[in-house]
């Protein structure tokens, strides 16, 4: 009795298994979660640097590092270089040397440009032409070396002519005209033709630039005007005309008893010489 229990009981545990083991059959499998796209971003685009434009005056061998020199000791940058020494001398004696130095110190914006000749442009100046200037001509030959402004070595293009220097604007006293093509710089004052050769030095508040020539002002070379001359005679001719008709205008202006006053004056003249002559002529008839 007890074996045909558990045959029963076991035969019931085997249908269960069979049935459940026939569900889980039956599930279908999961399918697999689908990959995630991956989107390709597009490509970065390269932005390439636009080329610095080109300056059209190259920098000298000889010119100072603007790191190894002050921007505000004019002295020590042009010494460096070793080709300025009559112009050094000239800013130092004319004192606008001093003034170029506080001005850069104080100065907040703007700039400045010095055109400097070198040694050999002195040089080829006729003999004795400095010391044949006075004070006044000194300060105004260095003044017109300078531009009261800083012009980068590739903006000297952009200048208007005539271009002001620290000496003034004055077309026909002073001018100063800026041609620049290609890659040549050229300078005309109405004098001289200079060219502008290389960079001495540049930062963003000064730049100094080599001139193969010193670059003479026009007035220097101007005529005083002649004084003007002194009237002559003949200019005084109208005066006396004028004189005369004011006189006769002052008749004109007369009263009639000055007329008539005039008038006896006259008519009397000419019977005074009648009766002096009837006088004289009596003695005369009596002596016949």
């Amino acid at each position: 009795m007890k074996k045909q229990q558990v045959t029963g009981l076991y035969l019931v545990l085997l249908v269960l298994c069979c049935t459940i083991i026939q569900a889980f059959s039956q599930t279908p499998a999961a399918s697999p979660k689908p990959a995630p796209k991956v989107v390709a971003s597009p490509p970065k685009a390269t932005t390439k640097k636009a080329p610095s434009p080109k300056p059209l005056v190259p920098t000298l061998p000889q010119s100072p590092d603007s790191s190894d020199a002050a921007p505000d000791d004019i002295t020590k940058i042009l010494k460096k270089a070793k080709i300025f020494n009559v112009l050094i001398r000239l800013m130092k004696t004319t004192e606008i040397m001093n003034n170029i130095n506080s001005q850069l110190i104080t100065a907040k914006t703007g700039g400045i440009t010095i055109l400097a000749p070198d040694d050999d442009a002195f040089s080829n100046l006729k003999a004795g032409f400095l010391n044949s200037l006075d004070e006044k001509q000194k300060i105004e030959l260095v003044q017109f070396h300078i531009l009261p402004e800083f012009v980068a070595s590739n903006n000297f293009d952009s200048l208007a002519n005539p271009v002001q220097t620290v000496a003034g604007k004055d077309p026909e006293r002073l001018p100063l005209n800026v041609n620049a093509l290609g890659n040549s710089v050229n300078i005309s004052t109405g004098v001289v033709n200079a060219s502008v050769v290389g960079v001495v030095y540049s930062d963003n508040k000064l730049a100094i630039y080599k001139v193969d020539k010193v670059l003479l002002p026009l007035d220097f070379f101007q005529k005083a005007k002649p004084p003007a001359l002194a009237p002559t005679a003949l200019a005084k001719a109208p005066k006396a005309a004028k004189e005369n008709t004011a006189a006769d205008d002052q008749d004109g202006d007369a009263t009639p008893a000055d007329q008539k006053k005039s008038a006896a004056v006259i008519i009397g003249k000419p019977l005074v010489s009648v009766a002096i002559a009837s006088l004289l002529a009596v003695p005369m008839m009596m002596w016949s």
